[in-house]
């Protein structure tokens, strides 16, 4: 049983009143045996009513128990010809006490679904803006990837697939003025859990491997274009298949593009 959700549905308010059936006052009663908080909560609500009936009839200092007993007998048993109009007056304001008791807190409850619908809205139009800012800045992003991979001063090498994957392919946008790479890895297959592809600028001969870093976050990087720096004067580039952290010198069995920088 939820507790806090049978609370606040407010039928200990109506149980309080008095205006359930046996059926359910019984079933109320043993919930609050087996259940402190809403005991808790049903001796909460009558003290609330007491406070609000002793502002309402002043002088009158019953138990909850009496003055609900008082509030039925004389609302029951009294005509309204009754010329005993002050103690009439009085339980009758006791019960409209009781009523009104009742009535604040539907409208309490009211007030707190608006207020949670509110907070849900607001939650939801953060959200919002939170994906637009995201859109904004992942095309900026795209847009800033754009211009330097066109910038004039960018040579284009394609790697070639090799014998452990024929089928790979990968380019490298290399701006030997500001000795950034560019490497556009889309045509690798997602490495395996606990490896890592990694990038070498090679000089051929003799053959001299440097590493250049490791194209990381592979499997979540949607464009997989990865940017390196490469102060080298690279005669042509590799991307091996490595352990995860990469490796000092390339597993050449593990090679899957290879590419050899034009002499322009």
């Amino acid at each position: 049983m939820d507790v806090e959700k049978y609370i606040a549905s407010g039928i200990l308010e109506l149980y309080i009143a008095g205006i359930l059936s046996d059926k359910e006052n019984l079933e109320i009663a043993n919930y609050a045996k087996e259940y402190p908080e809403i005991q808790k909560e049903i001796e909460a609500i009558e003290a609330s009513i007491l406070e609000l009936s002793r502002k309402a009839s002043p002088g009158y200092n019953y138990s909850f128990k009496s003055l609900m007993n008082r509030i039925n007998k004389e609302v029951k048993v009294v005509s309204i010809n009754d010329k005993r109009g002050t103690p009439l007056l009085s339980y009758i304001g006791l019960a409209a006490s009781v009523l009104l008791a009742v009535g604040l807190f539907w409208m309490y409850q009211q007030n707190q679904d608006l207020k949670s619908e509110i907070e849900l809205v607001e939650k939801q139009n953060v959200d919002l803006e939170q994906q637009i800012a995201d859109t904004d800045s992942s095309l900026e992003q795209t847009q800033d990837l754009l211009n330097s991979l066109r910038d004039k001063n960018i040579s284009v090498t394609t790697l070639g697939g090799q014998d452990i994957s024929p089928t790979s392919y990968a380019k490298a946008y290399w701006n030997k003025e500001n000795k950034k790479v560019f490497i556009d890895a889309k045509g690798l297959p997602e490495p395996p859990d606990g490896f890592v592809y990694q990038v070498w600028s090679l000089k051929l001969s003799p053959l001299t491997p440097t590493s250049m870093g490791l194209l990381e976050d592979f499997a979540t990087d949607e464009n997989k274009v990865f940017a390196l720096n490469n102060p080298n004067d690279s005669e042509a580039f590799g991307i091996t298949l490595e352990p995860a952290g990469g490796s000092e010198a390339p597993t050449l069995e593990q090679l899957y593009t290879l590419g050899v920088v034009s002499a322009s």
